[in-house]
């Protein structure tokens, strides 16, 4: 079972722990290779050409299934996907980066600006 975890871990690069167990109806993650390298449109840059272009979809497990199978999902709007099992209930890693130091004194520079040293504050 732990050698399981781990690879799903390193299947998704990912340092938390993921289930590798989905039953069906749950929420899941799956991956799917829409174009193989060398299928790429001929303007895209020679490093995206050489690795696979891959869609990555979240929705509810069809039936029982472990991290690495292939399963069929149904989406939030109702779209059946086929896919690679890759994460039960997925976590949200999105982010917007690092705070950048400039853009933290815009709004009390502006204040300073329109209203003097009150607004400031």
């Amino acid at each position: 079972m732990l050698q399981d975890q781990e690879k799903s871990l390193q299947l998704l690069g990912k340092e938390e722990l993921y289930l590798v167990e989905g039953k069906a109806g749950d929420w899941v993650q799956v991956r799917r290779i829409v174009l193989q390298p060398g299928q790429r449109a001929p303007q895209v840059p020679a490093d995206t050409q050489a690795v696979p272009l891959i869609m990555l979809v979240k929705g509810f497990l069809q039936h029982d299934a472990r991290i690495g199978e292939e399963v069929t999902i149904t989406t939030v709007i109702g779209r059946q996907v086929k896919g690679e099992l890759v994460a039960v209930n997925p976590t949200y890693d999105h982010n917007y980066g690092c705070p950048v130091p400039e853009l933290l004194v815009i709004g009390p520079e502006l204040r300073q600006i329109l209203w003097g040293e009150e607004g400031a504050k």
